[in-house]
């Protein structure tokens, strides 16, 4: 099939300036879709965890997944965001395999993803009912150095991951239809979306 998905609306957001920080807009999107359920991804367990806290804190039903809690406890948030008892999932990578769960109504990056591909996979959770799901990135620079330092240094696998997180800062920070790039990301060419991102609104 196709890796165009325009009931995805794609949007990227750059981090820093004199507008709210990446913290308090993610809480205007979520406060904006209150009720609907949606994962909001970190990259590292210290900040989805103060981001959890801070949306618990304006009444969000928010908990936090990630690789260093106990396996009881990531299983005790998945479980209640699958069956409705927790609206927001705030998590790193760790969360999202096995998650089928087709009334995602958003998918939020705190931080730059990895990669494209890993970019695609996390927002390809959302609106797989086929509904609409807002899908908004927010990046910067610094992003791009925090997975550098989580690269080991000299080796080929470090050198392939700085090469794709560049591709991913490419994709947040350059013009022109989002899904057209991703798409000619994966070998596809498609026309622009029209409505669907917001280089084509």
């Amino acid at each position: 099939g196709s890796f165009l998905r325009t009931n995805l609306k794609l949007s990227a957001v750059k981090k820093g300036g004199d507008g709210p920080t990446a913290r308090e807009a993610i809480l205007r999107i979520v406060r904006a879709r209150r009720g609907e359920c949606g994962i909001v991804y970190a990259l590292g367990r210290r900040t989805v965890e103060e981001t959890a806290e801070f949306l618990s804190a304006h009444g969000v039903r928010a908990a936090a997944y990630h690789a260093g809690l106990e396996p009881e406890e990531r299983e005790r948030v998945q479980d209640a965001f699958q069956a409705g008892g927790v609206d927001v999932v705030v998590a790193t990578v760790a969360f999202g395999m096995g998650i089928d769960k087709p009334d995602i109504r958003f998918v939020l990056h705190r931080d730059l993803p990895r990669s494209p591909e890993a970019y695609y996979q996390e927002v390809g959770r959302a609106g797989r009912d086929g509904q609409p799901a807002e899908c908004v990135l927010f990046y910067s620079w610094a992003d791009v150095m925090a997975w550098d330092r989580l690269g080991a240094d000299g080796d080929d696998q470090a050198a392939a991951q700085r090469r794709q997180v560049r591709a991913m800062f490419d994709f947040a920070d350059g013009d022109g239809c989002r899904h057209a790039r991703i798409c000619r990301h994966f070998g596809e060419a498609v026309e622009p979306c029209g409505d669907a991102c917001d280089a084509c609104r």
